[in-house]
This record gives structure tokens, sequence and C-alpha cells, in this order.
């Protein structure tokens, strides 16, 4: 392991003046869950690295007229076990506490989370450069492809194995930056960026901006909401599929918005199971025919198929788990 300079800033103008400093080899930790590995697989060689846990007012959670603010640096059990987040915001809940293992939602942070890196088994070998790492090619298209990309693959088929990231867009949530000339806020639909924009990177943060804290609108009256994933393994582990969902109707669903995991470079809303949806009850007959719709375009590879009747069916629950959720408001 190269030796790099530790720092721990006590602000987020420190931070944005060292990124400006050194902008490709400064590396920002939040728990370091993951940043720690990639250093120690020898994917990255930082200069620097900057602890954001030292940076006053990033962590916490805060109510306010506007909505939620959840800090970058709040802990991933600190979400979990909000009290707020759990009444009013059940799919967030939901992700957060099926993420990781207690011990790491202990050290993990939301916007660590949401700014990790994919877990794709070529990406992760250091002896491998594949297309993500600048090499000529994704190595899955034609090698082991079991747990990769059905949508949005071609240049690379890495999935992003966020948990929180497909509940935030399905609560139509803003993710606040800090950049040198102060702030500028994104949907968290738009934060992330398929492989034909910049295969390198996921996420549109440049190498001057640190994620501040996530904004999450007041909930709706009326809104249900609900997180399933579905694991291979049975303690804890990365989703092979998940569903955030999340729709407006007592009787019958009008506004629904459906993000996945597992399945995509990107977090992935599926709009043609929304509108097949819409209007539809709490049967469970017809709510499986319109999950069906999830499928339309996917694309699997030779070896992970199987996906697409998980999605299907991992949607559908979603669907009906959320119909028999409260109404919130």
């Amino acid at each position: 392991m190269k030796n790099f300079y530790y720092g721990k800033p006590q602000s987020l103008e420190q931070v944005t003046a060292f990124l400006a400093k050194v902008p490709k080899g400064a590396y920002l930790m939040g728990g370091g869950t993951d940043l720690i590995g990639e250093i120690k697989e020898g994917l990255i060689e930082p200069e620097i690295v900057l602890d954001l846990k030292s940076v006053p007012g990033l962590a916490g959670i805060k109510k306010g007229a506007d909505g939620l603010a959840v800090g970058a640096t709040t802990t991933i059990a600190e979400t979990a076990e909000d009290a707020v987040i759990k009444e009013d915001y059940p799919v967030l809940h939901q992700a957060a506490n099926v993420l990781a293992s207690p011990q790491l939602r202990n050290v993990g942070t939301v916007g660590g989370n949401l700014c990790q890196r994919p877990r794709c088994w070529y990406y992760r070998d250091a002896a491998i450069l594949c297309t993500k790492k600048g090499g000529p090619k994704c190595f899955a298209e034609k090698g082991r492809n079991k747990y990769h990309a059905i949508f949005a693959g071609g240049i690379c088929y890495a999935v992003y194995p966020s948990d929180l990231a497909p509940a935030l867009i399905a609560l139509d949530a803003k993710i606040a930056l800090a950049t040198g000339q102060g702030e500028r806020v994104v949907a968290a639909a738009d934060f992330y960026a398929p492989p034909i924009v910049n295969v390198r990177k996921e996420t549109i943060l440049t190498g001057q901006e640190v994620v501040k804290e996530i904004r999450i609108p007041p909930p709706v009256k009326g809104a249900r909401s609900a997180y399933v994933k579905f694991i291979e393994r049975g303690s804890w582990d990365f989703a092979v599929v998940s569903a955030a969902v999340w729709f407006t109707g007592a009787n019958s669903i009008r506004d629904v918005r459906i993000v996945c995991g597992g399945v995509a470079p990107v977090p992935w809303r599926l709009k043609t199971a929304e509108a097949a949806l819409k209007g539809v009850g709490p049967s469970e007959s017809a709510i499986k025919a319109a999950a069906a719709k999830a499928a339309a375009e996917a694309a699997p590879l030779a070896e992970n198929g199987y996906k697409v009747d998980i999605l299907k069916t991992v949607v559908a629950d979603a669907v009906l788990k959320a119909f028999k959720a409260p109404i919130r408001g």
C-alpha cells in the first residue's frame, strides 16, 4: 500500500480547498467501508484521504417545513433507527435496515452508500484492466456475468450496489453538493450517470464537490411505500435485485415510482411497469400482471437471465407490501 496523507478537515471549505489543490489524488472518506477496501485491493492510490466525519454539521437528521435533511456522514444505523424516517418514509427505513450487517451499519454513512463503487469482480480485480478502469472492454459481457446488468449494459455491465439510492429516488429526494463556489442541488435521480455518459464514474460528482446532505420532501398525503431486496446469502449481501416502490392512492394506484437496484449500472427506474400499475388496486393477480411489464426492456446476458423472473417477483412483492402499509398523512 502506498503511503498517503490522512487529513481531518474542520469545515467544508477546507475540504473543497484540498480538492482544488489535488483534484485527482484526493479521496473523501465517510465510514471508509468501501474506500479502505479499494485501497487494500490496489484499485486506487490516494495522495490524500480526507475524513469527512471530522467536519462539523455533516451528520444528523433534521425535520423541517421543507421535509427532512439527512447529513452525509449520518450513519446507516442512525438512519435505520430514526423515528421520523420509520413513520414518514417507510421505504427508506426498510432499505436502511436490510443494508449490510449491524456492524457495517454502525460505521457506514449515507453519503458513502450513495457514492460507493461497483462490486463487479472484474472491476475489483487489480490485475484486470476493464473498461471502468480505462481498459479496452467489459469482460463481463462475454465472461462470468451471473450478477451483472440486465438493463443499460453495453459499455459496462457492472450493477450499482446501493440500497439507499433506489429508496431516495423513489421518494423524489434531492442531494445537496458543496462546491468551492457554494452549493448546488440535484435530484437524486440525476445524481447517477450511466456508462454511456462516463464509464469511469457512476455519479455526476466532479473532483471538487462533496455530498453535503440529502433532502427529502415532506410526506405526501395518501402515499405508501416499501422496499424489497432479494439476496443470495442467508445473512447479509448486496442485492441481486431490489425494488423501491412509492405511490399514492387508497384503492388504486395514481402516481407511482419504482426504482430498482442490482439490475443496471445505475439505480434503474421502471417506467413501463409504472404505467402498467396506474389504476391497479390491491389485487395480487393484477399487480403481478403489471409487474411483469418490468422486464419488457431487459436484455440479460448468458448467466443472468434468472434476474428477469426475480425482478418481476420483487416488484410485485414491493407493491403488495406497500398496499398493506398504513396510508401516510
